[in-house]
């Protein structure tokens, strides 16, 4: 079964990640240390709040260059999907781990909807990715953002707030879900199972 590893860095839903992972039968390590991040079979990067406050704590517990060079599958989740990118407007601009190009804008969804976009939303493959193997055509997913991240050739997969939106990315070893897998019903187990069984 898998090991895998969940950055706990004081800005994250660490215990729901963690319970979701367990369920799934795979052995989960919660660490804040450079040197266990780096020797990991895969990793988990959430994120609660602020990009400035989760980049501060990042370069504080020494995190930063462990996840830029991590070299197995690495997945973001809610803000730890928008610090895989370069910056974010956020603040007046955070530099972030520059893993995937572009920069996080404020969600502007239009005047009928709130922000931030909070609820289930139906996700929309854009291109096959094993992260995504055996999502049906009714796939439902739980967001929580007001920021976010730039629709390019590493979206996978989209949800519609207003605009359609990146809800799934990926470049190279790393992806990220905008949305909570670990809130997100079987939809949700099935993206966190296909990341379980990524080759590491």
């Amino acid at each position: 079964m898998s090991t895998v590893t969940v950055v706990s860095y004081g800005a994250g839903n660490v215990a729901s990640v963690q319970f979701a992972l367990e369920r799934l039968g795979a052995t989960v390590r919660l660490t804040a240390d450079p040197g266990e991040v780096a020797a990991a079979e895969r990793l988990i990067l959430p994120g609660v709040g602020a990009a400035g406050f989760a980049m501060a704590r990042l370069s504080d517990t020494g995190l930063v260059e462990p996840i830029r060079e991590f070299p197995r599958p690495l997945l973001g989740v809610c803000l730890g999907q928008q610090l895989l990118f370069e910056t974010s407007e956020e603040g007046g601009g955070v530099p972030m781990l520059g893993l995937i190009p572009g920069t996080v804008r404020r969600l502007d969804p239009g005047p009928e909807r709130p922000v931030p976009h909070m609820g289930w939303s139906r996700l929309t493959p854009v291109r096959a990715d094993p992260l995504l193997d055996g999502l049906g055509d009714d796939a439902w997913a739980y967001f929580v953002h007001s920021y976010v991240c730039p629709d390019g050739e590493g979206t996978l997969a989209r949800a519609d707030y207003g605009d359609p939106l990146p809800a799934v990315v990926r470049n190279a070893n790393r992806w990220g879900c905008q949305f909570h897998p670990e809130r997100s019903a079987a939809a949700g187990a099935r993206i966190l199972r296909n990341f379980l069984d990524l080759p590491a």
